[in-house]
């Protein structure tokens, strides 16, 4: 059996290599020549014989036990390791008619490996068997775990890379094995690939010794196996027994917890895998190393089309697989070797698990009118925003107890989502007395939270992609941390609508709280609205950016989120008590419209307004509404329209976002020529870039979050109370330091309706006093004055 592991990853390795290289001649019929070499080679073939390695011995290990896995490849860029034996087995042979198990699929394939309009060089949304693509390194092990919560016959096996284990977010998902319930969820396997190099440097765990090594993945909670060598026969040996002695510990883990029905954390098996980076590639080459060695990690003597002694190098190294021997003349593998591999859906490239979409259920929802928060007094009314949330969330827990979590960074209960806590939180480890004191710990719970958002973010996306529903909330100042992580995601999802044999799956939905505006309390550090600014360039099919007002529209936009799929829905607003605006009959239409004009907040609203006051956020919504109050006391003739806006694509035409309104829609809102007062809560010049089309551009003036500025701001009589602009502020402070406040939004319509620019500067006076009172009342008492 040995012997024939060994040859079927050799036709593995035989297969990536000639993905990398390779667009003709792919039985080596004939001797190699310049023309069968790809014009541009690319690829990593480093990392690749490994990760076939490992995938080799997992379809081993699912025939002898009959166990349901998937295969998760930390270095995604190691690709051709990961296509060979998803190639081999016939997965993509059946997707994919163009790469059928014969010399002339071969060739394609080899062809379209890095290739335009072929295949990626990661593990792309293309690749069956792919539930991340790797490009990003460090999400592997998160991806993992999130994919076997409450998957209890599922296995991950999750190669990790050495270079990726030297970032952070993999680094914190170790410690995912601290909320694995062996009752309820499935297992990962973690194979730590330790290769020794990575694109030009040595890894570090690779070069600690042994014991070191063994205590470090001890102290994470694991059970450490170390299988090391060069030789591929003695590896395979060892690599089997050790399989064998983890998957038998897994299922002995699950039948003692199951059997009991007791869950426990015990120490769950992992394995290093130490062998030399592009194993099998010729050693040395002139003076220089090559397999063992950094120089491995890519393409390897990169210039064999022009060079006729590299040529006759790769010659040599691809012969020496002996592919006459492992494939039949017509470039079909051996009979007895494809007898290795799983058949059906217990392949690891065709398990239904890793096309989540397919296993995908409906949310199970409740009817929305039995959360609504009660609105007597438009405006007057008040309420935290997002406290009938959790409530709500709470009963979607109920309805769905085995497809939905919650997720948050230790700050659930801070963002007043704590009535899931009725179903607990997650954690396997020691619970203390005092835990009894509303900690709500426990293994079965259905919020998790961890603080790291990186790891978050990964059991998220994991759970998803396997068919499941979910909802992360965490600090808006601090969702920058996973930016790049959800820009990763938003690319995978963006790529699955083109292949059409993957299922749609669950929307990431995301709740940034704790917003800018009312980091009062912890000052500069916690104020950062940038992260829509990173995220509304991307993909308009993908992303959905919403600012609910009040309570009863964050109700119904979240109802709406966890309906859709292939999206990011990112939902922003603040936790703290504010006006509420719409019964929860008014929140309905205001959310599905996604913009509507505010007939309270209005001024002679079925006339032809003046100036039109917007607003797109909670906080700065109550600020422009009371800037219109003022308005209405100064100029009762005023004729005011008031427009909220809730899906910020709204204002972008909708020949560039499907949820963008007509330039005859957006005309009926903002008019054609008249001033239009933004009060946005995001970075001021976003407006202006989703708005640069619309016919009344021009006009827009918009005020927004502007980093508490010294420099630039445009009252200079405001500059002596810049005075600990980084530190503690009172709210109404720091929106006059920003200039969304009541009282520049009322200076602003004053200095742009035509017929008040005269008069009106009795009333800018007035408006300044009332600001610098503000603020003289915040430096004296530290609290804004009651409205």
């Amino acid at each position: 059996m040995i012997e024939k592991l060994n040859e079927y990853w050799r036709a593995c390795c035989y297969i990536s290599a000639g993905m990398i290289y390779l667009r003709d001649n792919p039985l080596l019929k004939e001797a190699l020549k310049p023309e069968h070499i790809k014009e541009r080679i690319l690829g990593h073939w480093g990392a690749s014989p490994g990760l076939s390695f490992v995938y080799v011995h997992g379809n081993r290990v699912i025939k002898k036990y009959d166990l349901n896995c998937i295969f998760i490849a930390g270095p995604g860029h190691g690709a051709p390791g990961v296509i060979a034996p998803a190639y081999l087995e016939g997965t993509i042979s059946e997707l994919y008619s163009q790469f059928s198990q014969d010399e002339e699929g071969m060739k394609n394939l080899f062809k379209a490996f890095s290739f335009p309009g072929g295949l990626g060089s990661h593990c792309t949304p293309e690749l069956p068997g792919s539930i991340q693509e790797g490009g990003e390194l460090g999400y592997s092990l998160s991806h993992a775990y999130g994919a076997v919560f409450d998957h209890k016959d599922l296995i991950a096996i999750t190669v990790v890379g050495d270079g990726e284990a030297e970032t952070g977010p993999l680094a914190t998902s170790w410690h995912s094995n601290k909320f694995l319930n062996p009752v309820k969820d499935g297992a990962v396997l973690p194979v730590l690939l330790l290769n020794g190099y990575k694109i030009n440097n040595p890894t570090i765990l690779a070069r600690i010794d042994n014991e070191e090594l063994l205590n470090l993945f001890k102290g994470y909670g694991y059970e450490p196996y170390l299988v090391e060598g060069e030789d591929s026969i003695e590896v395979h040996d060892k690599m089997a027994k050790t399989m064998d002695s983890c998957i038998e510990k897994i299922l002995n883990i699950w039948d003692t917890a199951r059997s009991q029905n007791k869950p426990f954390r015990p120490y769950w098996p992992m394995i290093i895998l130490k062998t030399p980076k592009g194993w099998t590639a010729p050693r040395k080459v002139g003076n220089h190393y090559i397999e063992g060695y950094w120089r491995a990690h890519q393409v390897p003597f990169s210039d064999a089309k022009e060079n006729p002694e590299s040529l006759k190098v790769l010659e040599a190294w691809l012969r020496s697989y002996e592919p006459e021997k492992l494939f039949t003349p017509d470039g079909k593998l051996r009979e007895d070797l494809r007898e290795i591999a799983p058949s059906g859906e217990r392949r690891m490239s065709a398990n239904p698990y890793a096309n989540g979409g397919l296993l995908r259920k409906e949310l199970k929802l409740p009817n929305l009118k039995d959360y609504a928060e009660e609105l007597n007094k438009p405006f007057e009314d008040k309420a935290e925003n997002t406290r009938p949330l959790g409530v709500f969330l709470k009963e979607v827990i109920r309805l769905n107890p085995d497809n939905f979590r919650v997720f948050g960074p230790d700050e659930t209960k801070s963002n007043r989502l704590d009535a899931v806590f009725e179903y607990g939180k997650v954690f396997m480890g020691k619970i203390l007395p005092e835990d009894e004191d509303e900690g709500y710990l426990t293994p079965s719970g259905r919020t998790m939270e961890m603080l790291s958002e990186h790891t978050l973010e990964g059991w998220l996306e994991g759970y998803l992609l396997t068919g499941r529903h979910g909802f992360l909330n965490t600090y808006e100042g601090f969702a920058p941390i996973i930016s790049s992580m959800v820009n990763q995601f938003g690319k995978w999802l963006d790529i699955s609508s083109d292949v059409p044999w993957r299922a749609p799956i669950s929307s990431l939905n995301l709740l940034l709280t704790s917003v800018v505006w009312r980091q009062d309390h912890n000052g500069f550090t916690h104020q950062d609205p940038g992260f829509i600014t990173s995220i509304v360039d991307k993909w308009p099919n993908v992303v959905r950016v919403y600012f609910p007002p009040d309570a009863n529209t964050l109700l119904c936009t979240v109802w709406h989120c966890f309906q859709t799929t292939n999206r990011i829905n990112i939902i922003v607003i603040d936790k703290q008590k504010h006006p509420q605006y719409l019964s929860m009959d008014d929140a309905f239409k205001h959310a599905m419209k996604g913009i509507g004009i505010w007939d309270f907040a209005s001024n002679h609203p079925e006339e032809d307004p003046h100036v039109v006051v917007a607003s797109c956020g909670d906080i700065p919504t109550k600020e422009a509404i009371y800037a219109v109050k003022l308005l209405k006391e100064f100029f009762p003739y005023l004729r005011i329209r008031f427009v909220n806006v809730v899906n910020l694509f709204t204002l972008t035409p909708n020949t560039e976002h499907p949820d963008g309104l007509t330039d005859k829609e957006f005309d009926s809102y903002f008019t054609k020529d008249k001033p239009i007062i933004f009060n946005f809560h995001g970075y001021p010049w976003l407006i202006h870039r989703l708005t640069y089309r619309r016919n009344n551009h021009r006009n827009i003036h918009v005020r927004g979050y502007r980093e508490n500025r010294k420099i630039g701001i445009d009252a200079g009589y405001l500059a002596p109370f810049l005075k600990g602009r980084g530190g503690i502020t009172t709210p109404l402070q720091l929106a006059i330091l920003n200039q969304i406040d009541r009282y520049s939004i009322a200076m602003d319509v004053i200095e742009r309706v035509e017929d008040l620019q005269n008069k009106g500067g009795y009333y800018k006076d007035l408006l300044k006093n009332m600001q610098i009172e503000a603020l003289e009342y915040a430096y004296n008492h530290g609290v804004d004055k009651e409205e």
